[in-house]
């Protein structure tokens, strides 16, 4: 397969150039993690987040799946994979942080606003499906209000709902309520967008979206 061999030319370049540059962080790394970051991040092959935040391996615990999304605690056995690796991160690794990694123009989102895979059988989507049902409630609360306003953003805004609903499931695991309350753990929420570069951190104070200032060269 062309695609596998590309990956394969890829890891020659990898293991002759960043390898060797970077070989006594490997070394390091090869007895063990301890980032102090988690991201849960979207599957989105567009939107790497150890590009956009130019970090080291070993620096962040990454999670990643359609749309971003936590499930509550509540649903936890059903999605067990997102689950064990919150409480990797938080229970073993003791992550400092985590943050909602969101991104502009999600196919999830897409998919869950346009209700293309509802109800969807075996290979139509039908898992798809199912995981988007988690922002339902958002998705109803934001077509209502585009309906009403023709300036709402539909995507835009089912987006940052989708941000801030993985927020709140994250604290209804008692393990990450635990270590925020101790003030072990802070909780945070971000959409990339990569047309522009640009990036919006979630304000707790104001619960609004606010762009992070850069300055260009030039």
């Amino acid at each position: 397969m062309p695609e596998f061999r590309e990956l394969i030319e890829g890891y020659r370049r990898f293991r002759t150039g960043p390898y060797i540059e970077q070989r006594t962080r490997f070394d390091a790394l090869a007895q063990g993690q301890s980032p102090r970051v988690m991201l849960v991040a979207c599957s989105d092959s567009r939107v790497d987040p150890s590009r956009v935040f130019d970090t080291a391996p070993g620096q962040m615990f990454v999670l990643r799946n359609v749309a971003n999304l936590v499930p509550d605690y509540g649903d936890a056995a059903g999605q067990a994979s997102a689950a064990a690796a919150i409480e990797y991160a938080v229970c073993v690794l003791k992550v400092h942080q985590i943050v909602v990694f969101g991104h502009a123009r999600c196919g999830g989102i897409a998919a869950s606003l346009s209700g293309a895979f509802t109800d969807a059988g075996p290979g139509q989507g039908q898992f798809i499906g199912k995981w988007m049902a988690m922002i339902e409630p958002a998705r109803q609360q934001v077509v209502a209000a585009a309906a009403l306003s023709p300036d709402v953003d539909a995507q835009r805004a089912l987006e940052q709902a989708a941000v801030r609903l993985s927020l709140a499931n994250l604290r209804s695991y008692p393990f990450v309520t635990a270590a925020e309350t101790a003030g072990e753990l802070k909780l945070q929420g971000a959409i990339f967008d990569i047309a522009d570069g640009s990036l919006r951190v979630l304000d707790p104070a104001t619960d609004r979206f606010e762009t992070v200032p850069v300055t260009l060269p030039g």
